[in-house]
């Protein structure tokens, strides 16, 4: 007999209903933990057990999530694995991230890793979206996630897998229970670190001792304080998950709507997801069914704009007159307050991710599977300025629209049999991808001042003003794979690993490649001279080298591709008739090159996994040599004749290295004592180099801001670390308060060959601490992460922080004050004097938790638990980087190169307190 129970809970001042199931004859009982080495892994197209894995991989479970108001799969594991550093570039709601898995390996495709959903592998080439395309899929669903670090686990996927693959598992239900959960979070967030601008009275006394012209108002206007606010989020999830013998279900759904601290941007997510998996003829077929449908709606304020003028606004002027934003200032500018309330930038994305997976085993072992699956996302973005007469904005209106259809079908064969003490389990494999990408743009300006929103009244805009853009690309890729696990005795293992891929993306040369990898393992603690070594639980040295590919380039450069002109400018038109009218000409900007290949990576390494004291000591140590060759670049010809503007080819011997060594440690204490608590971290050391390389630098990053806009900060240098500085050695200022700089080559003139490398901007080092500890009912989480040999180009100080800009009456801070004697009209130029340290060490995490046993409240016999979070995030940072924050980059790409290490007006990050409930029955 089955009772329908229904419970009210209070939830942050909202009363919701919960429904509990029970059977009568249920028993409430603990879940035994496995150990650290039956755990089970996702490796790609299948799972092995923690003893049994070759390669490096890396995983994290729902429990060791971080906490929190948590966008993104990339927030969920932030300084959770060691080898993977993920850094929020800017402090927005689902902002993007750097995540670097054991280094950066390519120019042109980044560093973001692969990921694959249940078994779908993902394309977030462009859904559209201006922030983080993960932000599809609720944390809240996810079971684990693994991280796929060498070239031996990450091979299986191979023309993909040069950056490493992260392997997304999402939750099923539990077998002997039928279980439903809900939670509630309501986060604060607050700016978590004010720039040390000068107040109305200290502007006034600086402009004055300079002998600037002093722009005064009256006004005592703390501008951070006016255009930053008090962010409310809420969190809302509900699930259900039960199993039987034969079948499995997960359903759940989800609402988030996270709040930025600057006005005019949040991040509302509706998300819904149904997992089935049923069983029939004694288990030898079985259906798995995955269905993930989301909802995201952005909206993004003009951010640069916004801390641009929270830092350099003049604090005399008054944000309010008479109670109203003040409608024009002495210098005849718009008050930012207007400006937020004029400008809009709002995002619609609808993705559906699903996929079927039937499997039917042929004969004993022996298991054929289907994935069959698409991925289909449309964005909607709206960018507009609305029309206002004093001060004068005649508005624009900017459309988007954009869709991205990824559909996916693989057929695998996968044997598993076992002759004596010899363990076998072979895959094979084939695999067809489908992308199909649409994007089109509308672009309007001059409407009329009437009151109406530009996008409700597109036909008023003036018809000399509107332009349109489109484009579409379809690219296949096809592969057949295969690996083979073979087991002695449980100590002795071996992984073979081979993959074809063939990419539309590349010429009719060089359409596929090969990506082999091997690995060894050996389960020392298992033979017999360790079989009495009470003290040893665990001790296997593991060894793989393999090869991966990087097809993540633009689309269609293989293929020629011309342009049309009729400018009149002679370069593809002339007046053959002699009536001095252009017509339409078309010239060749780039040639076709069929012989495009892959960039490769190929990754050596050597690691040790151990375990003491019945496991209660474990870690992991490795060491990797990964090196990526075959670069692929956009590059002038050397030809100066050559009739296309820019080539594509693959950069013969050029490399880039990286080489580094991981470590994770973790300590449990004795769990059968009241109080329990554990301790660990882990800490990874990268050497990054480019070798080889024909270019003196390749600019990885470019100065925004009056007087530096297009300067190269850093790039690619030979025998340098990827994001290496590249600019003029500030000595000091001269005796007329003007920069001087080292003169490098000695020939008494200061050019572009006196710049000098300065430091990297990636880390040579990183690392992360936990603490938990659990008292009775109480428990409490800390997680630290940080950095260290990195540096960062504050081109927010070297083009707003200036003594220049103080005698004008802007803003600044005592960046600008530093030289007394330096000369108003003293230039910005990009050189160390702007560059900074960015080691910091972060309390990244810390939730304290308390479990309410629903006996005391008389409701035990219906819900199995009450828990109540309370989780602060970046609370607190030690760095002396003077910005916003050390964990930035908001350079400007150059060439399509990524850019590193830059800090210009970066949307600040917030410090942020949550308050949860979780109930389950």
């Amino acid at each position: 007999m089955k009772r329908i129970y229904l419970v009210p809970t209070v939830l942050m001042g909202c009363v919701s209903l919960t429904f509990a199931q029970k059977k009568e004859s249920d028993t409430i009982k603990s879940d035994s933990k496995m150990t650290d080495i039956e755990e089970v892994v996702m490796i790609g197209y299948g799972s092995q057990k923690k003893s049994d894995v070759t390669g490096a991989v890396g995983s994290v479970k729902a429990e060791d999530f971080n906490k929190g108001m948590v966008a993104n799969v990339g927030q969920l594991l932030q300084g959770k694995v060691a080898g993977v550093n993920v850094a929020n570039v800017s402090g927005e709601p689902g902002a993007n991230q750097n995540i670097i898995i054991r280094g950066v390996g390519s120019l042109r495709s980044g560093t973001t890793p692969l990921y694959v959903i249940d078994g779908f592998v993902i394309d977030n080439t462009n859904t559209g979206v201006a922030n983080n395309p993960m932000n599809f899929i609720n944390p809240d669903d996810i079971a684990s996630v693994d991280v796929l670090k060498d070239a031996s686990a990450a091979a299986i996927y191979g023309a993909r897998g040069a950056n490493g693959v992260i392997v997304i598992t999402t939750k099923k239900g539990k077998k002997g229970r039928t279980q439903m959960n809900l939670s509630s979070n309501l986060t604060i967030s607050n700016l978590a670190n004010k720039m040390n601008v000068f107040s109305a009275d200290e502007f006034r006394t600086q402009v004055n001792a300079m002998g600037g012209k002093l722009d005064d108002m009256g006004g005592n206007t703390d501008w951070q304080d006016e255009l930053t606010r008090t962010a409310i989020s809420n969190n809302v999830n509900f699930s259900a998950a039960g199993a039987t013998d034969n079948s499995n279900y997960y359903a759940a759904l989800g609402y988030e709507n996270q709040e930025g601290i600057l006005y005019n941007s949040n991040l509302r997510r509706y998300s819904g997801r149904v997992n089935i998996s049923q069983k029939a003829f004694d288990g030898r077929v079985n259906i798995d069914f995955n269905l993930n449908g989301s909802r995201t709606e952005n909206n993004r304020p003009n951010a640069t704009s916004t801390v641009s003028n929270m830092l350099t606004w003049n604090p005399t002027y008054p944000a309010y007159t008479d109670g109203s934003p003040t409608t024009v200032f002495n210098n005849g500018a718009f008050n930012p307050l207007i400006r937020q309330q004029i400008y809009k930038d709002f995002t619609n994305n609808n993705r559906i991710l699903a996929n079927i997976s039937p499997s039917v085993e042929i004969i004993k072992g022996l298991t054929y599977k289907l994935n069959f699956g698409v991925d289909y996302s449309t964005a909607d973005r709206i960018i507009q300025n609305i029309p206002h007469a004093v001060p004068v904005e005649i508005g624009s209106l900017d459309l988007n629209y954009f869709s991205n259809n990824n559909t996916l079908v693989e057929n695998t064969l996968t044997y598993k049999f076992k002759i004596n003490r010899h363990d076998f389990n072979v895959l094979a494999g084939h695999s067809y991808q489908k992308f199909m990408m649409i994007e089109r743009g509308w672009d309007y300006s001059v409407f009329p001042n009437n009151g109406i929103e530009p996008q409700y009244q597109i036909g008023a805009a003036n018809k000399n003003n509107t332009t349109s853009t489109s484009s579409a690309t379809k690219n296949e890729l096809q592969s057949w794979f295969g690996r083979a696990n073979y087991g002695y005795q449980d100590k002795y293992l071996l992984t073979a690993t081979l993959r074809a891929d063939g990419s539309s993306k590349f010429g009719r040369n060089n359409r596929y490649g090969i990506f082999p990898s091997f690995a060894a393992g050996w389960n020392i603690s298992r033979e017999n001279f360790l079989a009495d070594v009470s003290l040893v639980s665990n001790l296997k040295l593991r060894a793989s080298w393999g090869k991966t590919g990087n097809q993540e380039m633009p689309n269609k450069i293989t293929k020629r591709s011309y342009k049309s002109a009729s400018d009149g400018g002679g370069q593809a038109t002339y007046p053959m008739d002699g009536s001095g009218n252009y017509p339409v000409g078309f010239y060749l900007v780039r040639a076709d090159n069929p012989g495009i290949q892959w960039e490769v990576t190929t990754q050596t390494n050597i690691g040790v996994d151990f375990g003491f004291m019945n496991n209660r000591l474990t870690g992991t140590f490795d060491f990797f040599n990964k090196v990526s060759d075959n670069i692929l670049l956009d590059i002038n010809p050397v030809d100066p004749i050559s009739a296309e503007e820019k080539m594509w080819k693959n950069i013969p011997n050029m490399t880039i290295n990286n080489t580094g060594y991981e470590i994770s440690l973790n300590y449990n204490s004795n769990p059968n004592k009241a109080f329990t608590y554990s301790i660990g971290g882990n800490a990874s050391f990268i050497k990054n180099e480019v070798k080889d390389s024909p270019y003196r630098v390749l600019s990885t990053g470019e100065a925004q801001g009056p007087g530096t806009t297009n300067a190269v900060i850093n790039g690619y240098i030979n025998n340098q670390p990827i994001g290496t500085f590249y600019v003029r050695e500030f000595l000091g200022l001269n005796e007329n308060g003007t920069n001087i700089f080292r003169d490098v080559d000695g020939d008494g003139i200061i050019t572009d060959n006196d710049r000098v490398a300065a430091g990297s901007a990636l880390p040579d080092f990183t690392y992360n601490l936990y603490l938990k500890a659990a008292y009775k009912n109480f428990d409490l989480g800390l997680n630290f992460n940080g950095v260290a040999g990195n540096m960062i180009y504050n081109n927010t100080a070297s083009t707003l922080f200036t003594r220049g800009r103080l005698g004008l009456s802007q803003n600044t801070t005592d960046a600008a004050t530093q030289f007394p004697n330096e000369s108003a009209n003293n230039t910005n130029v990009i050189s160390t004097r702007y560059l900074e340290k960015g080691d910091f060490l972060r309390l990244n995490n810390a939730t304290l938790g308390y479990n309410l046993n629903p006996k005391v409240l008389g409701i035990g016999e219906h819900i199995r638990n009450i828990r109540f979070t309370v989780t602060a995030q970046n609370l607190f940072v030690v760095t002396k980087y003077s910005g916003f924050d050390p964990e930035i980059n908001t350079g400007v790409s150059q060439g399509g190169i990524q850019s590193f290490g830059i800090d210009y007006a970066t949307y600040p990050k917030a410090r942020s307190f949550a308050f949860g409930v979780n109930v389950a029955f």
